[in-house]
């Protein structure tokens, strides 16, 4: 009776250790369920935040780009730039110098309009008149050529009008008189003639 009672107990807790052993599995099962939830639904928030990330990296990259290409425009520009500044400067190099002879030869022109009264005056003119041509050509080899005025159109860019005239045998807006020489270097004017010009 004893052995049948022991048998019957034994029996009973076996079954109540199945029972907690099945009960345990589907506790397992469940947090095992609600773990691979939250893996998955942690796995979407870290997908979103690659996403955003990859976006602010590619973001960052056109705009490193964009930054490159104003950077290296604004570069070649400043090439070009001093490439036209040297090549001027080396065009117009004699441009002061110039600036500062012109009194000189316009001195030069007024003395040699002096009429010689005799042998001596005559030389000293032809000497004069030697240096004034040695200037004049050491002007021309650096590109300075006198500007063409009288009987030419009046060009406010090349004449500068001092007077007016009233002419019958020129032409309206025609210079009729030079008062002052003016010269060109190249393709820049150095001094403007100055004029009188006809109505």
């Amino acid at each position: 009776m004893t052995d049948e009672k022991n048998n019957a107990v034994n029996e009973e807790v076996d079954l109540q250790n199945e029972e907690a052993a099945v009960e345990l599995t589907e506790e397992e099962m469940a947090d095992t369920v609600f773990a691979e939830e939250e893996t998955s639904s942690g796995n979407v928030k870290l997908s979103e935040e690659l996403f955003q990330e990859i976006e602010s990296l590619k973001n960052k990259i056109e705009e490193s780009e964009n930054r490159y290409l104003r950077l290296q425009a604004d570069f070649d520009n400043f090439r070009r730039r001093t490439r036209l500044d040297i090549e001027a400067n080396e065009k117009y190099r004699a441009q002061k110098l110039i600036s500062e002879l012109l009194p000189a030869i316009d001195n030069f022109e007024r003395a040699l309009k002096m009429d010689a009264e005799n042998e001596q005056t005559k030389s000293l003119l032809q000497g004069m008149d030697m240096v004034y041509r040695s200037l004049l050509d050491a002007m021309k080899n650096e590109g300075v050529e006198p500007i063409e005025a009288v009987g030419h159109e009046f060009n406010p860019h090349h004449h500068q009008a001092v007077m007016q005239a009233e002419d019958e045998n020129f032409g309206s807006n025609i210079v009729v008189e030079e008062f002052q020489k003016g010269y060109i270097l190249k393709d820049r004017v150095i001094r403007p003639s100055m004029v009188k010009v006809n109505q």
